[in-house]
């Protein structure tokens, strides 16, 4: 299995449970953990992401009217959302520097 899939397997498994449980740090883990995933990124795959990560962030709370669950959802698509954003950070600054450098 490639680096790039491990790094994305861990982070979401890792936003989603943050989102359910408390966990010291976790927006630290889950920045290192998007930036990370934001490197592995493929070139063709950058603008799909980047439509996700603002897809995401806009509707994540969408869900928190659905009784008993919504607030665990809204809670693990929140931490997702701050793994995408760490993860579309890293990929703007990756084709800032492309840009760059042609």
């Amino acid at each position: 299995m490639e680096a790039g899939r491990i790094v994305r397997i861990v982070a979401v498994a890792f936003a989603v449970i943050a989102g359910l449980v408390a966990i010291p740090q976790r927006a630290v883990i889950i920045a290192v953990l998007g930036l990370a995933g934001g490197y592995f990124v493929p070139e063709d795959r950058r603008v799909p992401f980047m439509i996700m990560t603002l897809t995401l962030g806009l509707a994540h709370g969408a869900l928190g009217t659905i009784p008993v669950i919504g607030e665990y959802l809204v809670d693990s698509l929140a931490s997702l959302s701050a793994l995408l954003n760490a993860g579309a950070c890293l990929v703007v600054a990756m084709q800032i520097f492309d840009r760059l450098k042609a």
